[in-house]
């Protein structure tokens, strides 16, 4: 029978760089090789108990939709959260949940930028953004930043340069997925300042807002929300901050009342979000401060453990230690990174075990960059860690003779 053709956008849709040797894990695993999983931002934290007693505690029987806007409880939460934060002009109206951050960051594309539009991204750049310009058939536009800045931004000639008449929006993730960069305040202002002169969108990705490490602090869109209103958008995750991943809980936030009801008709169309989730969710405000504090001392301590064992592997290239989130991009003494990272996991084996890296080919939009690079997510503990990187350096040795 002949195929019937499929939608262009269908075959323009990237595979994940985080997922797609996950078949050759499965194989490995399947084989009895134990895999060290650095490849996702999956953490091990344990998910506040106050959380998990919702659960264990559920009495509502049927399970039924929520509000497609979100469940009122976990609204308010997120509300005082923000207001905690001190940011006190956030309303109800201002909030839209969503399917993870994900989907908010789908949401905010469709939202601000027709089919043939532009969206400029600063690569590296969390892949997964390059699937949702492809579904909404909005071409993403890369501008470069470099290892040896730390993946810091480029001065503001160079962003103002990629800018066209088709450009829409800029799109940004601070602290960074996948660099680790916390943005400063001065590439905040700059970033505002070109979103004012040109008539921009500000989408920010603000999913690991908690993790920032060495005494820096992440200084939020927040900040900038009510001098624009307009342009102003956050999107936002509970997947990192309480290690509710598999909860998919996300949200919306701008003071721009079209693209809050653009975004509520959205969300109507696909029901609701979790009734479970978000009630399990709205427990947030219960989490005791010293849960965030604990948990941002681990991933940094993590940090420093990684660095130092890879800084003893001839012929990696580091960056400055990453200044937030839970992620690294390393250079690696390889010319093709991706076929590295499926040697590890289709053929070398060191006392029968493994590790599962990101190739970071995937995180660039410019072809041929990031060749060499691999995404590591310091997500294990630090035992884990080390193990992971005497066997990455062990694969390293053997990878050239095979």
């Amino acid at each position: 029978m002949k195929k019937l053709p499929l939608s262009f956008r269908l075959e323009t849709v990237p595979a994940s760089p985080i997922r797609k040797l996950v078949p050759f894990a499965q194989k490995a695993k399947a084989d009895g090789v134990k895999v060290y999983h650095l490849n996702i931002g999956d953490p091990d934290i344990k998910t506040p108990d106050v959380m998990l007693k919702a659960l264990t505690s559920w009495d509502r029987n049927p399970i039924s939709y929520s509000l497609s806007q979100g469940e009122p409880s976990f609204i308010t939460a997120l509300k005082t959260y923000y207001h905690r934060l001190g940011f006190g002009f956030i309303e109800d109206r201002h909030i839209q949940v969503t399917n993870g951050g994900s989907e908010a960051v789908s949401m905010a594309i469709f939202a601000v930028a027709n089919p043939g539009d532009e969206i400029i991204v600063f690569e590296p750049f969390y892949a997964n953004y390059n699937s949702y310009g492809a579904v909404n058939n909005v071409t993403l536009v890369p501008v470069s930043t470099k290892l040896t800045d730390g993946f810091h931004l480029p001065e503001q000639k160079t962003i103002e340069d990629a800018i066209t008449r088709k450009t829409k929006a800029l799109l940004i993730c601070s602290p960074n997925n996948p660099t680790g960069t916390v943005y400063t305040k001065k590439e905040m202002d700059m970033l505002v300042s070109i979103a004012k002169k040109f008539g921009l969108f500000l989408l920010s990705d603000e999913v690991y807002r908690e993790f920032s490490y060495d005494g820096k602090k992440q200084i939020s869109l927040f900040s900038y929300m009510q001098e624009i209103p307009y342009q102003a958008v956050v999107l936002d995750s509970l997947s990192k901050r309480y290690s509710l991943c598999g909860a998919r809980l996300g949200c919306l936030i701008s003071l721009n009342e079209d693209i809050m009801g653009g975004a509520l008709r959205m969300a109507q169309g696909r029901l609701s979000s979790g009734l479970v989730d978000q009630v399990m969710a709205s427990k947030l405000t219960e989490v005791p401060v010293s849960y965030t504090k604990a948990v941002q001392k681990e991933y940094q301590m993590r940090r420093d453990v990684l660095f130092h064992e890879l800084s003893t592997i001839h012929g990696i290239e580091l960056p400055s230690k990453p200044e937030g989130a839970f992620y690294a991009i390393v250079g690696l003494p390889v010319a093709d990174a991706e076929d590295f990272c499926k040697f590890l996991l289709t053929t070398f084996r060191d006392n029968n075990e493994t590790v599962m890296l990101a190739p970071a080919s995937g995180f660039y939009g410019t072809k041929g960059r990031g060749r060499n690079e691999v995404r590591i997510a310091y997500v294990l503990n630090t035992d884990a860690l080390r193990r992971s990187v005497e066997i990455l350096g062990k694969a390293l040795e053997e990878y050239p003779k095979k």
